[in-house]
């Protein structure tokens, strides 16, 4: 196949196919004229690449997976720790969906008075919102004014 052919039936662009030929990521196995050939077992490699970049491995490590007969040659433990650094940021992007669909039903008046979003937005600040993930939401029954009535208070905490 030719590196258009490759290009058309992956999404790849040829740019990119002479990127990862020159990271050592694929090889192409001859030229017709001034295009690059490729071996049809290219596009098995190149949807193992893109799984990789998907997972967040940068092209080094992808590279570093694979061998140049076109075997992958994965460390299992490798893998494992990836997958629990997604789960972390699956939990984190979870928790902070919680707090703007909280944000977006909370009776409040304006999101900033509600004091559940507020902690959120106190988390994330810290950068602690990924180590401490916000408890369910819930909406607040009481209102800012109400607060202010029965406590004097205007903080919000």
């Amino acid at each position: 196949m030719d590196i258009a052919e490759v290009s058309r039936r992956t999404g790849v662009p040829a740019s990119t196919l002479r990127y990862y030929e020159e990271k050592g990521l694929v090889a192409s196995i001859g030229r017709r004229g001034q295009r690059r050939l490729f071996d049809p077992a290219v596009l098995d490699r190149l949807a193992l690449i893109a799984l990789g970049r998907a997972g967040g491995f940068t092209l080094d490590d992808i590279s570093s997976m694979l061998t140049p007969d076109g075997l992958p040659k994965m460390d299992r433990g490798r893998l494992d720790a990836k997958a629990n650094e997604l789960d972390q940021i699956i939990q984190r992007l979870r928790a902070i969906r919680k707090a703007l669909r909280h944000a977006a039903k909370c009776p409040a008046a304006r999101p900033m008075e509600c004091p559940t979003f507020c902690r959120a937005v106190r988390l994330a600040g810290a950068g602690r919102f990924e180590v401490a993930p916000l408890a369910p939401f819930r909406a607040e029954a009481v209102s800012v004014t109400r607060r202010k009535r029965e406590t004097g208070d205007v903080r919000l905490e």
